[in-house]
């Protein structure tokens, strides 16, 4: 716990003061508490917190109320409350964004550069350096922390005495002034990045251990940490394989609902991955799919993707859809190459989100309203700050779960129906007495 004396200034969303003046402010693992002599006290949660910035010895943080918090005169204070804030915020964000995997490597001192996918110059300046099993992590002194999956590089590069990472978004970090921990950082990234290649391998090979160990590493490449690979990647390597892989379904049960939505579908472009259950080696593999289904036809049941995932332990309790395009927009395709291209920009996001997210499907379809409540608040700050899942929030659909064959075949069909039908992109599809049935998280 830090604690000391500040001013402070509460302001509307009108730019309206309501409230101010010198008080103490309490700073906890969750919490920060503003506390006047005689006024009535802040109690402000960290998950609330939606924005931090500091000027001139200021600091403003912007919160999930739409207000805005001005924190001032701490004197000598300063610094170390500053510091302190943000670290503690990025530790919770970094909880909550659903990142609890092994830490290779922490307590790396060095200098980062971020650049975003629209090559912006996002963030720059000292961080702790942090190596997870799946990911590197920059926990800036000053700002947002900054998370690069493994599975997303596209290049690895040293540079005299720096490291660059390039991912296939465009995004960039350079990172330097390690020091001596340049070396054993460097190290340590490039084993994690390989035993992430080899766990693919062995899932794959676990699972179809007749397909040549040659195949398998190259067909690993589409399939970095469960991602899911199109029908057409899969068949460069081999075609059998994609067959494989198909009869796999099978063993597990939801064969049957793979081929009516095959038959719907533009059958090229089909997904399929490999995921580790969320509790590793206990739940053992889990094959899940994405099935395009869109046409240059605007009356036809279409632009909709059905997402799937299920093990031997247990077959798949719903299926979920989203939206490919805008309802609005999505009559307007005269040629099916934009939809193959929309298609393919989407499926990239899907992958990146649905491993951001270790696979669970509640942040996706729970509603806003849910988020607040205690059990849900760990899935609010990702729906905040992963853009991937904002987008998949924004283009779900619906689910149908599997009652009865009947009684999905139907339910898919007025899905279907049902998305095509309306020019509302909000709009979701009403499950009816099913809607509050237990499904697998």
């Amino acid at each position: 716990m830090l604690s000391g004396s500040l001013s402070y200034s509460l302001v509307n969303p009108s730019g309206e003061e309501v409230g101010g003046g010198e008080a103490q402010a309490r700073l906890e693992e969750e919490s920060l508490s503003v506390l006047p002599e005689f006024g009535e006290g802040l109690f402000i949660s960290l998950r609330d917190i939606l924005e931090v910035s500091e000027e001139n010895y200021r600091i403003s943080l912007v919160l999930s109320s739409t207000e805005r918090l001005n924190l001032f005169n701490l004197g000598y204070l300063y610094e170390d409350f500053l510091r302190a804030l943000i670290k503690l915020r990025n530790n919770l964000l970094l909880k909550d964004m659903l990142s609890q995997e092994y830490l290779v490597k922490s307590d790396v001192e060095a200098d980062f550069l971020y650049i975003d996918e629209e090559n912006k110059k996002r963030q720059e300046g000292r961080c702790d350096l942090r190596l997870y099993e799946t990911s590197v992590v920059v926990m800036p002194e000053k700002g947002e922390l900054v998370r690069i999956r493994l599975s997303d590089l596209s290049e690895i590069s040293k540079q005299e005495c720096s490291l660059v990472l390039n991912t296939e978004f465009r995004e960039n970090l350079v990172l330097s002034k390690m020091g001596p921990e340049f070396d054993p950082f460097t190290k340590a990234l490039s084993e994690a990045n390989n035993e992430l290649q080899l766990k693919v391998q062995s899932s794959l090979k676990e699972l179809l251990p007749e397909v040549d160990p040659l195949i398998i590493r190259k067909v690993a490449r589409f399939m970095k940490e469960g991602r899911s690979a199109k029908r057409s990647d899969i068949e460069s390597v081999s075609p059998e394989l994609w067959i494989k892989l198909e009869k796999r379904l099978e063993v597990i049960g939801i064969k049957e609902e793979y081929d009516f939505l095959k038959s719907l579908s533009q059958q090229e472009k089909i997904c399929i991955g490999l995921k580790r259950g969320l509790m590793d080696d206990l739940t053992g593999e889990y094959i899940w799919f994405l099935i395009p289904i869109y046409s240059t036809n605007p009356e036809r049941q279409g632009n909709a993707v059905a997402m799937e995932a299920s093990s031997e332990e247990g077959g798949g309790k719903a299926t979920y859809f989203f939206r490919i395009a805008s309802r609005k927009d999505y009559p307007n395709y005269k040629a099916i190459g934009y939809l193959h291209r929309d298609f393919d920009s989407l499926i990239k996001r899907m992958n990146r989100c649905m491993i951001d997210i270790n696979f669970r499907r509640e942040p996706i379809y729970l509603p806003d309203e849910r988020l607040e409540e205690p059990q849900y608040l760990k899935y609010r700050f990702a729906v905040l700050k992963l853009p991937s899942l904002q987008i998949l929030r924004s283009l779900f659909i619906g689910r149908v779960f599997h009652i009865s064959p009947e009684q999905w075949r139907k339910e898919v069909t007025d899905l279907l129906t049902f998305n095509v039908s309306t020019l509302d992109d909000s709009a979701r599809w009403k499950k009816g007495v099913y809607e509050s049935e237990a499904e697998q998280k």
